[in-house]
């Protein structure tokens, strides 16, 4: 029986889903490139902490928070699935989406996801935001530590988000509904 000929993007999905990556370290696919990242520092995961914390107090919807949680995203032209691991994940309780899950899940259900800029900033800025955009997920929450600002992209179409609202730093900024607060910026000073 005769097989079809793998197609690029086959060759590189495939090597990616068989990539090891030291202990740590973090590998995803995005727009066509293999990113690794190196473990985060700790005021990567201050702000983080400070985010989950006021989701979980705050929210109008019980959440669950994931920080590790691989998602299959649409890919772009001739680039496959895109493998994105969010800073922070959020779902609805209710939806139990991580319960059974496989490393990497597909994102219908994600409420939000979460990046906050490291060793490669541009890739949080626009690439993983064309890649969350293209899943449907309805917001992407950027905490840009260059820049001293969050930003809230919504309302998803096509590879881009509609609507964007960025707060300095010690400004809140308004989560919608399921979240349905003010995130308060203060600390992150």
């Amino acid at each position: 029986m005769a097989h079809e000929p793998l197609s690029q993007a086959d060759v590189l999905l495939e090597g990616f889903l068989a990539l090891e990556t030291p202990e740590g370290f973090r590998a995803e696919l995005i727009e066509g490139e293999i990113v690794v990242t190196p473990p985060p520092d700790g005021d990567h995961e201050d702000y983080i902490g400070l985010i989950v914390t006021q989701v979980v107090r705050k929210s109008r919807t019980d959440m669950q928070f994931s920080g590790n949680k691989g998602l299959k995203l649409k890919g772009g032209g001739a680039c496959p699935k895109n493998h994105a691991i969010p800073d922070g994940t959020f779902a609805p309780t209710a939806l139990r989406l991580y319960r059974g899950a496989d490393s990497w899940m597909p994102c219908d259900g994600v409420a939000m996801v979460v990046e906050v800029t490291s060793s490669k900033p541009q890739a949080d800025r626009e690439a993983k935001r064309r890649c969350y955009a293209r899943g449907g997920i309805p917001l992407y929450l950027l905490v840009d530590r260059e820049a001293s600002a969050i930003t809230l992209f919504s309302d998803p179409e096509k590879d881009e988000y509609r609507e964007r609202c960025t707060r300095p730093f010690g400004k809140p900024i308004t989560l919608p509904v399921p979240f349905g607060f003010d995130l308060d910026t203060a600390d992150f000073l």
